[in-house]
């Protein structure tokens, strides 16, 4: 077990374990610690306490002092210069006529270094961008392509539910999405209309993923004979958020009923057979139960 305290970078960034030390420190104080881009400003998002050593990727870095105000009011100064470094380095993308889109640019809280996040379709040589770049702003400079689920993150915007996109809001890490999800949901097949803003299926189709899977294992099948209140009649389609099954009666009629009114015909015979031998016990003068309690003692 070590003991660990969670930071985050960005809002809905991933998290990243910190060795506290000796430092007292609670969830959303402002911390600075040593990463691989250099001193960086994170906010404590996870209290400290003990974690598993397989759940540590990494061998922990030390958190090296609590924030303080001169750290975060540089920090705030530096936001301004990222969009400066950003304007200096689209003119650069357009004198090297380079196929590339640029999203954000990241300094360190000593401003040694600047990090630049770019998308492109195909693989770029920016090469002579970063030499122009670093030697026009004195920095370090590190070019990162994303892919279109991270830059949808950075950019932002609204999905088709109207909200902001969950990946900018509370996604810290990303999902596998499949087609059989949104088929197992009932949704169109249509990738058009089960598609983010960033071109890839909807990350939302994850959440209630479990509880249709759990369902389905719980609901007939269609096509199954089930015996309902109304009498037998095989299965046409399943409700699973009103939890119910639509019955085609042997009438021709369908209706639907409620998950808990509907059983199986192996089930139903199974349970009619059982009441008919406790009948013809009783015919014979026989108490199963009673027999039962004797049996017991």
């Amino acid at each position: 077990m070590a003991e660990v305290v969670g930071v985050r970078f960005k809002q809905a960034g991933k998290i990243y374990y910190f060795d506290p030390g000796d430092l007292k420190l609670e969830v959303n104080d402002f911390v600075v610690v040593e990463t691989a881009r250099g001193l960086e400003l994170g906010r404590i998002v996870i209290a400290p306490g003990q974690v598993l050593d397989s759940d540590i990727e990494n061998p922990l870095k030390p958190v090296l002092r609590k924030a303080e105000p001169e750290d975060i009011e540089h920090a705030k100064q530096f936001e301004d210069k990222e969009k400066e470094a950003l304007e200096e380095c689209a003119k650069l993308v357009d004198k090297f006529k380079l196929n590339m889109k640029l999203l954000a640019a990241e300094y360190n809280l000593d401003g040694s270094r600047l990090t630049l996040h770019f998308s492109a379709a195909e693989r770029v040589d920016f090469r002579e961008l970063v030499r122009e770049l670093a030697k026009r702003l004195k920095v370090r400079v590190e070019m990162r392509q994303t892919g279109p689920r991270d830059e949808a993150k950075m950019t932002g915007g609204c999905g088709r539910c109207g909200r902001p996109l969950c990946c900018m809001t509370f996604l810290s890490n990303f999902t596998p999405v499949s087609m059989r999800m949104a088929k197992d949901q009932g949704l169109p097949l249509n990738p058009m209309k089960i598609s983010g803003v960033c071109g890839r299926l909807m990350c939302c189709l994850v959440y209630e993923n479990d509880y249709y899977q759990e369902m389905k294992d719980r609901m007939p099948r269609n096509g199954q004979r089930v015996m309902t209140p109304s009498g037998e009649g095989r299965v046409v389609d399943i409700n699973i958020l009103k939890v119910s099954v639509m019955v085609e009666l042997e009438t021709q009629a369908i209706v639907e009923f409620p998950l808990n009114e509907v059983s199986l015909m192996i089930n139903a015979k199974r349970d009619q057979g059982n009441n008919y031998q406790k009948v013809k016990e009783k015919e014979n003068g026989k108490n199963p139960e009673k027999e039962n309690d004797r049996a017991k003692s």
